[in-house]
């Protein structure tokens, strides 16, 4: 059973509001949230079934930006003023939608494959951030210039499809951040053009490869991204807490969990997990 489209446009809030809070990318909380498979669906079967897809995704896109709008800056100024009880919120989220994706990865009894998949999927997470910033040049120009910048987005992409990347770390990484935001807010549209051209064919390709790993290989697939998200999640760890701070981080983290475990569980008993 679908959800609602109030279900689905608020799911988007959600993700919307949270995708700006550093270490958690909007792929982690889509995931957390039970949205995630149909998601990639919507992008790599778009043209077989043209209007659920653009309902679906216009929807979620709305609520994405709406969250945007009116709760990212809140979320920030809470993260900002209790920075060890945000960070445990986050971490028990993560917890709490630890059996969703232990569901969905069908594994039935544990063996030495499971935490071999998860650490996988960790160790590439934590590889990605432990490489130096500026690793790419635009310095060319022209068609030339064209060519990287559309390169580069189909890279960038990769973090906005897959669960644990943050795609503003990514663009750092790839020394374009700082570029990205000029051209943003100057509307510079021979940088912004070519860069948006590879990161919509990146999406598009990295939607259906990952469909169909998730089809034909679903336990090694959601056990992977569940290494994605639990690794991204050193970035958000704000350390152990320490005298007053131990009752509201223990608080936090319980109410992380259980929201994210409540909506999961139940979604599974209405059908829709």
């Amino acid at each position: 059973m679908q959800e609602s489209k109030l279900i689905l446009a608020l799911k988007g809030l959600v993700v919307g509001a949270t995708m700006l809070v550093p270490g958690v990318s909007g792929g982690t909380m889509a995931m957390l949230l039970g949205v995630y498979d149909r998601l990639v669906s919507s992008v790599s079967s778009f043209m077989s079934a043209k209007r659920a897809s653009f309902i679906f995704l216009a929807l979620f896109a709305l609520g994405g930006g709406a969250g945007m709008l009116l709760f990212a800056k809140p979320i920030l100024g809470v993260i900002e003023a209790w920075p060890r009880p945000a960070g445990w919120f986050f971490l028990g989220a993560v917890a709490g939608g630890v059996p969703l994706m232990l569901r969905k990865s069908r594994v039935r009894q544990f063996n030495w494959r499971v935490p071999v998949y998860i650490a996988l999927g960790a160790a590439l997470v934590c590889g990605i951030g432990a490489l130096p910033e500026g690793l790419f040049t635009t310095e060319a120009e022209g068609f030339t210039g064209a060519l990287l910048l559309g390169a580069a987005g189909l890279l960038a992409a990769v973090s906005l499809v897959l669960p644990g990347i943050s795609v503003s770390y990514f663009l750092l990484v790839l020394g374009l951040y700082d570029e990205t935001m000029r051209a943003v807010s100057t509307l510079y549209l021979p940088f912004l053009l070519p860069l948006g051209i590879g990161l919509l064919l990146g999406v598009v390709l990295t939607a259906r490869l990952l469909e169909r790993a998730m089809q034909k290989y679903p336990r090694a697939t959601y056990l992977i991204i569940l290494g994605f998200v639990l690794g991204s999640m050193a970035e958000v760890f704000p350390g152990l807490p320490r005298g007053a701070e131990i009752v509201p981080c223990v608080l936090a983290l319980c109410a992380g969990f259980g929201c994210i475990y409540a909506l999961t569980a139940w979604e599974s008993r209405r059908g829709g997990g």
